[in-house]
């Protein structure tokens, strides 16, 4: 996985897209490929199912997730990019958080009492399928490394 990681995480500051990026159609062509296979290797990394990546990916039709499965990907949207370097984001968050993958693991899956989450896991939370809850596991985890914006 590293490659496409490390080619998004080139492309992308640490605070993720900015709008002018974002709105630029260059800009989102030349992410949409790594950024697609790399969420696709954090999903396998998670044992994340189709219905739940597409979730994450903002609900997109399962003709488009299996598209995109199989190396057809074209520009992805604003919205679709900003939720791939969320991902990107919590990912890269926990790798730092936990000394090993299965702590993170079991961090995102299990039910946690804090505020954002109220019982639910934070996987839980992400899954709802707004961008803010995308957004908000995100901050939790920057806040819990002393990230602030």
């Amino acid at each position: 996985m590293a490659k496409p990681r490390q080619a998004l995480a080139e492309a992308l500051p640490s605070e993720g897209l900015s709008r002018e990026q974002g709105h630029d159609p260059a800009v989102r062509a030349r992410l949409s490929g790594p950024g697609l296979r790399t969420f696709f290797n954090i999903a396998a990394a998670w044992g994340l199912g189709a219905d739940a990546q597409r979730r994450l990916l903002g609900g997109v039709p399962a003709s488009t997730y299996y598209k995109w499965k199989s190396g057809g990907i074209g520009t992805l949207s604003y919205d679709q990019l900003e939720r791939v370097s969320l991902v990107l984001g919590i990912y890269k968050a926990l790798k730092l958080l936990f000394a090993d993958e299965a702590g993170g693991h079991r961090w995102l899956q299990g039910g946690n009492t804090d505020l954002p989450f109220a019982g639910a896991s934070p996987l839980e939370r992400m899954l709802r399928g707004s961008i803010d809850d995308l957004y908000a596991v995100r901050r939790y985890l920057d806040g819990w490394r002393g990230v602030w914006p």
